[in-house]
Order: structure tokens, then sequence, then C-alpha cells
């Protein structure tokens, strides 16, 4: 009883972090990185690449991105996994059929709780990367040595479970950051990755409708996407088979992280 009731106190902090934090959209164009803590977007029209309240040259000095260049039909789809909830699984199944390799961004929880899912998703040539050892507000922590550890923990349990070293891919969690966070991934060999594409898909009591899901991820899908989805969410269990498909008959190849910014 008291081990259910600690997994169900990890998945509500967790949501409660996603409804606080992690959607500023339509934000105020700003250039300054130091003062913005919220990641957020703008969107223009259908097709085109959102604005982001940070502009993708100036995350460059801190070798982080929101979006590709060009307009190359490009996606690079990422996956944030919180916990294990049932759903990773099928996900992981669907990209199998379409031969797609994605990005998952783990937390500790994740890696302690489903190692096993997590050695699938190596095998099968997926990218892990890192999201932080407690999903914490990253912002509101000023000492290299502490965000250091919330990394450091995450890649040693990584390397426990699969032998391997992780993808020096970052998230912060929430999308809350500051330029002192992105100055330390940085220092630490890490690329930190926003999105320019994602919805509200982590509420487990209010998941979206497949029509609601394809209106946003087909609707609002451009060059050069970074996508964002979780993989606790049963609607993108569901749908994932049928949005790849879509996206490949939009004209759209879904390449991997490694290859942002390198065609």
């Amino acid at each position: 009883m008291k081990k259910i009731a600690g997994v169900l106190l990890v998945i509500s902090m967790y949501l409660l972090g996603q409804a606080l934090g992690y959607f500023s959209v339509y934000l105020k164009t700003s250039a300054n990185v130091k003062n913005s803590e919220n990641w957020g977007l703008g969107f223009g029209k259908e097709g085109e690449k959102p604005t982001g309240n940070v502009s993708a040259e100036k995350l460059k000095d801190y070798n982080a991105y929101y979006v590709g260049e060009g307009e190359e039909k490009v996606i690079y789809l990422t996956f944030d996994c919180g916990y294990e909830n049932g759903n990773t699984e099928k996900i992981l199944d669907a990209l199998k059929k379409h031969d797609v390799q994605a990005t998952f961004f783990v937390v500790g929880h994740f890696l302690e709780s489903a190692p096993e899912i997590v050695r699938r998703m190596e095998e099968e040539g997926h990218s892990i990367g890192n999201h932080t050892y407690h999903h914490l507000d990253m912002s509101k922590i000023s000492t290299k040595e502490e965000f250091e550890k919330e990394i450091a923990d995450v890649e040693k349990l990584y390397q426990e479970i699969t032998g391997k070293e992780i993808s020096k891919y970052y998230r912060p969690p929430q999308g809350k950051y500051n330029t002192g966070n992105l100055k330390m991934a940085k220092e630490l060999g890490y690329q930190t990755f926003f999105w320019s594409l994602a919805y509200v898909d982590w509420y487990q009591d209010k998941q979206p409708t497949k029509e609601e899901a394809f209106k946003k991820l087909v609707g609002r899908i451009h060059p050069g996407a970074i996508v964002l989805l979780h993989s606790t969410s049963s609607t993108n269990a569901g749908i994932l088979d049928e949005l790849l498909t879509k996206w490949e008959e939009m004209g759209y190849e879904i390449r991997p992280l490694s290859e942002l910014g390198t065609k």
C-alpha cells in the first residue's frame, strides 16, 4: 500500500508540474534568454514555423534549439517520459512499424520503474535524453553542483541499465529555464532541446480526443518541427500509427535529433 501511495504521489507531483509550467504558448517574443523562464510559442499561419519567446539564433549561443533550420519537410519526434502507465510500448510498436527513430527524455522515476522498456528503446535505435532525475524547476537551481547532480544521476542509472552512455540531450522540466541553466548544460556537453509543436496531452483524466489531437498535430505541423508528446498519453498511443502515416502522406520525413541542423 505504501508503495502504491508513493507512486501516486510521484505521478501527482509530475502532473502538477505540467499544469503549472509546461505551456506558455502565445507569449510575447523576447530576444533575452536571461529574462525568460518559461518556454513559449506563438503560432501564425497553418504550416508555418511558430515563433519562440527566444529566437532560434539566440538559443544557438547556448547550444539550444526549438526548431530545425530551412524549409525542408523534416520532423524531429520527441517524447517526455515522467512515469510508465502502459502506453509507452504501444508507442514503440508504432515507431517500429514505421521505422522511425525518436528521442525519449527520461526522469529518474521512469528509469527506476521501467528499465526493461528503457532497454527496448535503446535496442530499437531510439535516443534517450536527460529530463533530470527529479523533474524539478531547474530555473530555481543556482549552483552548478546541484544542476550537475540532477543530470549525473540520470546518466549513472541509464548506464547501469543499458551499459551505455545516455545521449547528451537535455530538456528542461516544465519548459522552465534561465541563462545560467543553459550555460551549465552546455558546459556539461549537452544540447538543450525545447519544442515547436506540442499539445495538452498529459492529463490522465482528461485525455484529448483523436480529433482534437489531429487538429493540433496535423494542422500545426511545419518544416523542422521538434514535436513534443508525452508517453503517458493513451491518445498518443492510440493515434501514433495513423499520425505517422498522415505526416508521411504530407511529405514529411522523421529524422533523429542527431541530424538537426546538419542538412
